[in-house]
């Protein structure tokens, strides 16, 4: 089992920046890869980045590449997700994820899920 909690989000004006946090337990943190997703009202969960457990590569969506930066600290068994020129767009509750193997921009790949930190961007 693996608990992940995510903290960060918040109301914001377009431009501004975030930094989400997703804390995890239970299990080495070193031992998963990591995602991050959001999910609009009304929309299906989409993928936003994924970084790799040993190499540290990453991975990100078109639509946040350049603006969104994923990084992890094993030692702190967290995982970040920085967020710069934020737009309205980009409003969604956004969720950290662990995967052992699949494809990172599927969703059914991941396995542990947390609750969801709520981005507010305003125009």
């Amino acid at each position: 089992q693996v608990q992940l909690s995510e903290s960060g989000g918040g109301l914001v004006q377009a431009g501004d920046s975030l930094r989400l946090s997703c804390a995890a337990s239970g299990r080495t943190f070193s031992t998963f890869d990591m995602g991050w997703f959001r999910q609009a009202p009304g929309k299906e969960r989409e993928f936003v980045a994924a970084i790799n457990r040993s190499s540290g590569n990453k991975y990100y969506a078109d639509s946040v590449k350049g603006r969104f930066t994923i990084s992890r600290d094993n030692a702190k068994n967290t995982v970040y997700l920085q967020m710069n020129s934020l737009k309205p767009e980009d409003t969604a509750i956004y969720y950290c994820a662990t995967i052992d193997s699949g494809t990172y921009c599927d969703v059914n790949a991941y396995d542990y899920w947390g609750q969801g930190t709520q981005v507010t961007v305003s125009s």
